[in-house]
């Protein structure tokens, strides 16, 4: 398959640049039977009940975008993605103006610790190690102090609450970006899906660098999935088994379960690729923002749901829908083509 197939007009009027003051008053395309449905996330307890596991990542976003400066007084921004041993894997901008060994700081005159990045080598997908030496406080409480949330590039303006790019389950420390369709939810939004007869499970999964890379090659099949680190905790696996229907809160949580029931394994890295003709064996229904043109997630939409989503993709751009990572949702159902396995069979051999 060629990615341009995986192309639409994407205004830059539709591209929410700021969250709504109240998280679940975003709207929500329901397409769950065929039958396109205008609703608000804060809706959801109407459309679960008994039987159903909701499922989240509880993956919370480090704020790692430092603006640093190097000796020679220019500035260099670079966005820590996770760490790899002694180092760290980050984005460095203009990653060709700083050479091998270049030592950043924060200023004589920034406030907090004190912090230095030494640049390495460039690797192969154009990410850079580097060192990071700090004085006092853990590596967490020096980006608290230092960095910024890293907010997708087409997210123009700066945000009040930086809290607001943390969804309110938001507990494992790990990300680069935030999983997005999380962002709706508030705690009472939950428990109001646990009074309709849901139940609520979490996993965690790492959001890393395709996040912020688009899809640079015309056929999906030269396309290399960076991979991410993901963990299902044994209970949520057992509740996965047990479920009726397994409805999940973003791509990120749709990749940690079938990494899991793909790879039998329930913590690993996963580079595994979503992709028309993908056996899904754990999800069911999936909670999601609109993605950009030519994405994997896109991509992954049409491995879950087939070419409809171009369907839902116009109506929602026509009734005024926000799209991104702070626009609004859609609740689509897995389209059932005969592929999909039973998760009480295939998933047995997950290993804890």
């Amino acid at each position: 398959m060629r990615i341009d197939q995986f192309d639409y007009e994407l205004p830059e009027h539709a591209i929410a640049q700021q969250p709504l003051d109240r998280r679940d008053d975003a709207r929500l395309l329901v397409d769950t039977d065929g039958q396109a449905q205008h609703r608000h996330v804060r809706d959801l307890p109407d459309l679960v009940g008994t039987g159903d596991l909701l499922v989240v990542n509880d993956t919370r976003v480090r704020p790692a975008r430092l603006r640093l400066r190097k000796p020679s007084g220019g500035a260099v921004e670079v966005l820590l993605l996770e760490p790899m041993g002694d180092h760290w894997v980050a984005l460095v901008r203009p990653s060709r103006r700083v050479t091998v060994g270049t030592v950043l700081g924060v200023g004589a005159e920034a406030p907090g610790p004190r912090l230095e990045v030494t640049v390495g080598q460039a690797r192969p997908d154009g990410t850079r190690l580097v060192r990071l030496e700090w004085e006092g406080a853990s590596i967490d409480e020096v980006l608290a102090v230092h960095g910024e949330m890293p907010l997708p590039p087409y997210i123009t303006r700066s945000l009040d609450d930086p809290d607001r790019y943390q969804t309110v389950f938001a507990h494992h420390p790990g990300s680069a970006a935030a999983p997005t369709a999380g962002l709706h939810f508030t705690a009472e939004l939950l428990d109001r899906c646990r009074a309709a007869g849901a139940e609520v499970a979490t996993v965690e999964l790492d959001v890393g660098l395709d996040t912020f890379r688009p899809v640079m090659v015309d056929d999906l099949d030269d396309h290399h999935m960076h991979t991410e680190r993901y963990r299902v905790p044994p209970a949520t696996w057992d509740a996965c088994r047990a479920a009726d229907r397994v409805v999940v809160v973003g791509t990120t949580t749709l990749r940690a379960l079938e990494s899991a029931a793909a790879l039998g394994e329930l913590e690993a890295r996963t580079d595994l690729f979503i992709r028309p003709g993908f056996e899904f064996r754990v999800v069911d229904v999936l909670l999601t923002n609109f993605h950009l043109p030519r994405s994997t997630l896109l991509v992954m939409i049409e491995a879950f749901i087939g070419p409809r989503w171009r369907d839902l993709y116009t109506e929602a751009l026509a009734e005024g829908y926000r799209f991104l990572s702070f626009g609004d949702a859609m609740l689509i159902a897995r389209r059932d083509d005969g592929r999909s396995s039973s998760r009480r069979g295939d998933t047995e051999r997950a290993r804890r």
